[in-house]
């Protein structure tokens, strides 16, 4: 079996090339986008898998492997527009795979610290719940979003946006990594 570090690193190999590759199609077209925007773009995922999961059953061809990997690129771009202050220019290419990487960094750190913690509970999780977690994170999101980003005591939408990271390259890992779909 392989560690936790090791899937965890393949995902995300995984995930930032296909995100480079994308970049290299569309630019940073993504960064006119605000935060609301990306939101829904994770929800819009998220929903789908659920959706298949309850019927059994899909019509389209994209598999729940690639929502995943979709949420965690939108997730990060999420984590890039908070972090540049969601203005919408575009960023070189060198300057672009920094940022991912430093995102994918810090998330991954809170992976860790929270896995020491919980003991990688998430490996006795089921797929269902954990996107079911992400779906409730992606609600509590939009509700910070349309209070304006104010919390009385809760997280802010960049810790949200983190965990939903982590939890879908747990379902990842759970779905036998990359190679389902």
């Amino acid at each position: 079996m392989k560690s936790t570090e090791t899937e965890y690193q393949e995902i995300i190999q995984h995930c930032q090339e296909l995100f480079s590759r994308k970049n290299r199609d569309y630019g940073t077209s993504w960064r006119i986008l605000r935060l609301p925007s990306l939101t829904d773009q994770i929800f819009i995922k998220a929903q789908r898998i659920r959706t298949i999961q309850d019927k059994g059953t899909q019509k389209v061809q994209d598999g729940m492997t690639d929502e995943f990997v979709g949420i965690i690129n939108y997730s990060v771009m999420a984590l890039i527009q908070i972090a540049l202050e969601n203005t919408n220019q575009s960023i070189e290419n060198d300057q672009l795979t920094q940022l991912y990487e430093d995102q994918i960094a810090e998330v991954k750190t809170l992976l860790f610290n929270k896995n020491h913690d919980y003991g990688e509970a998430w490996r006795d999780m089921r797929v269902s719940s954990m996107t079911d977690i992400i779906l409730m994170k992606l609600l509590r999101i939009k509700q910070i979003e349309d209070n304006e980003g104010f919390t009385l005591v809760s997280e802010g939408v960049k810790a949200g946006y983190q965990d939903i990271i982590n939890y879908a390259v747990f379902c990842l890992i759970k779905s036998n990594g990359l190679q389902t779909n």
